[in-house]
């Protein structure tokens, strides 16, 4: 039997058609930020406990998921400014932001572009601390390269296998969920925009990570930092480098855990977030 789904909602964001789920109507406004070429479902493990407590969206970002893949520069600052613009069509004047991986980036971005919205912040195995990250996204800046990373369902159980500390783990039901949206037309275009302009083939651009590490102790929101001690697409070691420059952290090592903490160990990834925003 599947798992409750939210139902989806869509909002005009600019002349950005956006899906986005919202659950909850009590406590703080968090905001969930999926991974590169992700989609709310990433959260389908979290959402509906912590909107037990608290007013929840789970937004698919632009160029991902069923949002509209608009040909863009997918810059850091350009899905900090879509992130800004979302909160003002929804009437949201303040929030925690909770992101993985690129979402963690464009969250951190977001936070150092507008500080006075953002009351609270969690970076889930974040981009844009160092320079490693794994071949394959390197591989993706290359011309034409995301044609052979179409998906079909044996490549998805693959990339799942590297990109999770153990793949049997994670319900069918959700791989089940997500190989449609990874056939969404125009994906690929997006991917390979938004890839060149964060990577090169040696890893994260210099210019990316460098401002974002260069900023951190500039942003005095409280923040939680989570992160899987064997994540193979950004090393652990990055986690060290954002606890060491932010002010007022946290820090949250998921043993036996990869890339996607929340939907590795949704339990304990919602009790640690729970009790940090319960603080």
């Amino acid at each position: 039997m599947l798992t409750n789904i939210p139902p989806d909602q869509y909002i005009k964001i600019g002349d950005i058609n956006t899906r986005y789920w919202k659950l909850g109507d009590k406590g703080k406004t968090i905001i969930l930020l999926h991974c590169a070429g992700g989609s709310v479902e990433f959260w389908l493990y979290n959402i509906h406990i912590l909107a037990q407590h608290h007013r929840v969206y789970a937004v698919d970002m632009v160029g991902s998921g069923l949002s509209d893949k608009p040909s863009a520069s997918y810059s850091l600052t350009y899905q900090a400014e879509f992130i800004k613009n979302f909160m003002d069509t929804l009437n949201i004047e303040r929030a925690t932001l909770a992101g993985n991986s690129m979402g963690g980036a464009a969250a951190i971005q977001f936070t150092l572009m507008f500080p006075q919205q953002v009351e609270k912040l969690i970076l889930i195995g974040s981009f844009g601390l160092g320079k490693e990250i794994i071949l394959r996204l390197r591989l993706a800046t290359l011309p034409f390269a995301l044609h052979f990373f179409r998906p079909n369902p044996q490549m998805i159980g693959s990339i799942l296998t590297v990109d999770v500390y153990d793949s049997t783990l994670i319900p069918q039901e959700w791989n089940k969920i997500r190989y449609p949206i990874m056939m969404i037309p125009h994906r690929d275009k997006a991917l390979a925009q938004l890839a060149r302009t964060n990577l090169n083939l040696f890893g994260v651009r210099r210019a990316i990570f460098s401002a974002i590490v260069k900023q951190l102790a500039t942003i005095t929101a409280p923040a939680l930092i989570i992160w899987g001690k064997q994540d193979r697409i950004l090393p652990v070691s990055h986690a060290y480098v954002a606890a060491e420059a932010l002010l007022n952290n946290r820090l949250h090592i998921f043993d036996s855990c990869g890339h996607y903490p929340h939907l590795e160990c949704p339990q304990e990834f919602n009790a640690t977030v729970l009790e940090f925003l319960a603080e």
